[in-house]
């Protein structure tokens, strides 16, 4: 009977996992997804998970894990989840989606596609709220927009932006404030008793990770968030799984009537020994900054 229970249980999880494969979102092309690289950076988009990123990869290295979400998700009080690879609710309906390598429209997106710069536009609606996310290749570094807007005053739990599955490798993380010049650092590690651990969980400038296998490291700069809500950075430990990168606004919070609000956030990468490589972050935020 256990046994027979067990392969019950297998099997169901096989065709949940099957469903989420086979997810088609209302607009896209009929491709599993896009491998778009530009300079050193290499983005994949995916279908599955509407068309929102799935890897970043830098000097052909995997930085980040596809075992995720990305983009931008909303949680709504009662609801749970919507967006992104979050289906379990309902999935979050796409208006519009635009493909431009070196400048010029691509009418029809192929899996492989390189050139010197990319830019990717998506515009969908959840409920109510109006989401446009931007993302661009360029200088070897990775640009995110999301802009929203509330037609009508919505209360939500909280609203996650630019969420970076940075590879469970990953060894250490740096964060900054530039007002103060405080700068925090600390080890991810895989010890049980910080398996599922939040860290920072406030409000910085920029953070870093570093990857001790390849020597990378990544440098996420935020460049705006709306001053009607606070906006908190926060990583997840999840151990053997990865290390998540959330910047969190609207937490138990609502969007006024009428709002309209626009995060932003670069990314860059860089290559560095263990004992250099939190000067180099540090260098490499401060270059940011200028963005």
């Amino acid at each position: 009977m256990r046994l027979a229970a067990l392969l019950t249980i297998l099997s169901l999880l096989g065709q949940i996992e099957a469903t989420a494969e086979e997810f088609r979102p209302n607009l896209g092309p009929e491709l599993p997804s896009i491998t778009v690289t530009a300079g050193k950076v290499s983005l994949l988009l995916r279908r599955a998970s509407q068309w929102t990123p799935g890897r970043f990869d830098f000097d052909e290295v995997a930085m980040t894990t596809e075992k995720s979400a990305y983009g931008t998700v909303f949680s709504f009080p009662e609801v749970g989840f919507i967006g992104t690879a979050h289906l379990e609710n309902e999935p979050e309906d796409l208006q519009a989606l635009s493909f431009i390598l070196d400048g010029k429209p691509v009418a029809t997106p192929t899996a492989e596609m390189k050139g010197e710069t990319f830019r990717f536009e998506r515009s969908s609606r959840i409920r109510e709220i109006g989401l446009e996310n931007v993302i661009e290749l360029k200088d070897d570094r990775i640009y995110e927009t999301a802009i929203i807007r509330s037609p009508y005053e919505t209360p939500l739990k909280l609203v996650y932006h630019f969420m970076h599955a940075w590879t469970p490798t990953v060894s250490a993380y740096l964060a900054g404030i530039d007002s103060t010049s405080e700068v925090i650092l600390s080890p991810l590690a895989d010890d049980e008793e910080v398996n599922r651990q939040f860290y920072i969980r406030k409000p910085v400038d920029w953070i870093a990770v570093y990857e001790p296998e390849s020597g990378q490291f990544a440098v996420s700069r935020i460049l705006a968030t709306p001053p009607e809500l606070k906006t908190t950075s926060k990583i997840w430990n999840v151990v053997g799984t990865y290390r998540k990168y959330y910047l969190e606004s609207a937490l138990n919070d609502s969007l006024p009537a009428g709002f309209r609000g626009t995060w932003r956030i670069v990314t860059a990468f860089g290559k560095a020994t263990p004992d250099k490589w939190e000067a180099a972050a540090r260098s490499l935020a401060g270059e940011l900054k200028e963005d």
